[in-house]
């Protein structure tokens, strides 16, 4: 089976010296997802908790809303592809479009219409100081990261503990990831904060509202189309989150503003 890191050696020139040094870096690569017999699209991705991230693209992308409606997802022997079995059929897109992710990402949802998500009636709270907290805990849900770099974390918290974590190469791929595991593991809370290392752009967006994530929190910049969906969808939005400071793009009723 493939890993989601692989040794290698390279040179480092440091205070006019070299030396060799025998390190891990993080993989990339490509995965097929089929559904129900048929290749819809490859993903570029860390192999890791494949099945979870098959399952949760579809989610997020409207083609199954609950996990009955999945009869087998699985990683074939070579494990450069994910079946999944459906127990009704699904049409292929006939079109996916490029998104911003670093790594390739596609989507066939339509980010500027108006989607039938409003959060705007969820009353969660969160004090200020709080945020540094859950900052923190993203911080420590790096295994992968601290072992090799290169790889971004999303996690899903109910405000006083991690409930859930994924890595990968692909920041978009971590959200579809989390997706997955909340419905292979039936975990819905009603009490949700998504945060992840990647930039929030249009489609990360979309992902966090298909979770009905009343707050999502992110280490580094959101984009404008991002701010404006989350006003849109009455989403707390925070960008550039450390232990002591934090920016709130939309919705700042929720953090105590």
């Amino acid at each position: 089976m493939n890993t989601p890191q692989k040794s290698i050696q390279y040179e480092q020139y440091e205070f006019q010296k070299w030396k060799s040094i025998d390190a891990g870096t993080i993989v990339e690569m490509p995965v097929s997802l089929t559904v129900n017999g048929e290749v819809w699209l490859t993903f570029m991705c860390t192999p890791v908790d494949l099945e979870a991230l098959a399952v949760g693209f579809l989610y997020n992308e409207g083609i199954i809303k609950k996990i009955n409606e999945v009869e087998d997802a699985r990683v074939c022997e070579h494990g450069d592809n994910v079946d999944v079995w459906l127990t009704h059929t699904a049409e292929q897109p006939t079109s996916w479009r490029r998104t911003s992710g670093c790594t390739g990402g596609v989507t066939a949802v339509d980010l500027l219409a108006r989607p039938n998500v409003s959060l705007n009636g969820n009353n969660l709270k969160v004090q200020p100081e709080a945020i540094g907290r859950l900052v923190e805990m993203l911080f420590e849900a790096q295994s992968l990261y601290r072992e090799t770099g290169g790889v971004h974390t999303s996690v899903l918290s109910d405000g006083e503990k991690i409930l859930l974590s994924a890595e990968d190469i692909g920041r978009h791929n971590t959200l579809d990831k989390i997706a997955g595991l909340c419905l292979m593991n039936n975990i819905w809370p009603e009490t949700k904060i998504l945060m992840t290392t990647g930039r929030i752009s249009s489609e990360m967006l979309q992902k966090a509202a298909q979770l009905n994530v009343p707050i999502l929190i992110s280490r580094t910049s959101p984009s404008s189309l991002s701010i404006e969906m989350a006003e849109r969808y009455g989403i707390t939005l925070i960008g550039y989150a450390r232990k002591h400071r934090f920016n709130v793009y939309s919705n700042a009723q929720r953090v105590g503003l």
